[in-house]
């Protein structure tokens, strides 16, 4: 933040007054007064200059330190802004019925906009991910999905049970219930073993109870499993939330994984989790090293150069032109908040947030703001605010 904010909330003066005075958007003042970022045109010392005879005309003393940003630890900053800009995306925005109006947007672009196959964006590295989870429901197999929140792994899971269903597949899909479920019972419930057994159960035979003892359970379990293959079905456990598991059950994961009729195995398991899965099943974690060398661990990737083609579908889907809403260069504005410095000054690695959900709230919040300031159009300038 300039202290030139700091001396205009002190003297009363409005960055919106401001604005008009230098004949800029609010945008770009707010910008340049809160991120210390200046526009391209005009130039930074013409600019103030401008400032400064605005100023200094209505008394207000002014000087070139105002200009500067305070200093502040670059390492600290950055995290920070980082984990701002983390917990802001990660807040559900709705589109205003202003915007609604405004932008002419009788559907919202982002809200229940996945209700069959077609409405799935798909990238290189997503349809992949989506391939490979098909592959092993059908096929056999054990794969864990790893992403960050919002980055699409649900929507994932959702079109593959809606493509078994679409293609009559004979695929028995498993799904244990999750809820509360954490990785110690301290924090919540671990989802152990036997659950995981009693919802196989109920999947093939609902009106089966399952026994008591893991033993007798595990006879039982088998057994179905195999009449079932032999009716021509192949079997798929999915677990949501799998970096909520704990490492025993992990491990457990193995064995279910290991049930076989001869040479046939009789059950593929696909796990979805947050980046923590990755963690989790890291080579060099030893204890779960017998599950790591059967596992395949996919990520799903942020959207980054497939931004401008993810928005065009999403708003080509409501039926309105890309162009209608978004100025030339604006993702560039959503570039600058989505990408992150992962480090201080000999560290030029990046953090991309490129994912669907932070996209949609950002891009949503940008459309609220255009429509309460009266703008035709989103800007970088704007998004960069939002």
């Amino acid at each position: 933040m300039l202290p030139l904010k700091a001396l205009l909330q002190q003297k009363g003066m409005s960055q919106a007054r401001l604005a008009r005075k230098v004949k800029l958007s609010p945008a770009t003042i707010a910008q340049l007064l809160n991120k210390g970022i200046w526009p391209t045109n005009p130039p930074r010392d013409a600019l103030q200059a401008s400032i400064t005879a605005v100023l200094t005309a209505k008394g207000i003393a002014v000087s070139a330190a105002h200009f500067e940003p305070a200093p502040i630890a670059e390492d600290a900053e950055k995290n920070h802004n980082a984990q701002e800009g983390i917990d802001m995306l990660l807040r559900k925005q709705t589109l205003s019925p202003q915007a609604r109006k405004h932008f002419g947007l009788f559907r919202d672009p982002f809200d229940n906009d996945v209700t069959e196959a077609s409405d799935v964006f798909v990238t290189p590295d997503s349809r992949y991910v989506r391939e490979a989870m098909w592959s092993t429901a059908k096929l056999g197999g054990f794969i864990a999905v790893a992403g960050e929140s919002g980055s699409g792994k649900s929507t994932l899971r959702r079109d593959l049970i809606d493509r078994i269903a679409r293609e009559d597949a004979p695929i028995v899909i498993m799904e244990p219930y999750v809820l509360g479920m954490e990785d110690n019972d301290l924090k919540g419930k671990t989802l152990k073993a036997g659950s995981i057994a009693d919802s196989m159960i109920h999947a093939l035979s609902p009106l089966e109870k399952p026994r008591q003892t893991m033993e007798a359970k595990g006879r039982q379990l088998h057994r179905l499993l195999k009449d079932s293959r032999k009716a021509g079905f192949v079997h798929c456990l999915i677990i949501e939330e799998a970096h909520g598991l704990s490492v025993p059950t992990l491990k457990h994961l193995k064995r279910f994984f290991e049930l076989e009729d001869g040479f046939k195995k009789l059950l593929s398991i696909i796990l979805i989790g947050q980046t923590e899965l990755k963690t989790k099943l890291s080579e060099r974690a030893p204890e779960v090293r017998e599950v790591v060398q059967r596992c395949e661990l996919v990520e799903l990737a942020p959207l980054d150069s497939h931004l401008d083609a993810y928005l065009k579908f999403k708003f080509d889907r409501v039926g309105k032109p890309f162009d209608e809403v978004f100025e030339a260069g604006a993702l560039d504005g959503l570039r600058a908040r989505l990408i992150f410095s992962n480090g201080g000054k000999n560290d030029r690695g990046t953090i991309s947030l490129m994912y669907p959900l932070m996209v949609n709230n950002l891009v949503t919040a940008a459309l609220n703001q255009a429509a309460s300031l009266g703008f035709p159009k989103v800007s970088a300038d704007l998004i960069r605010e939002a």
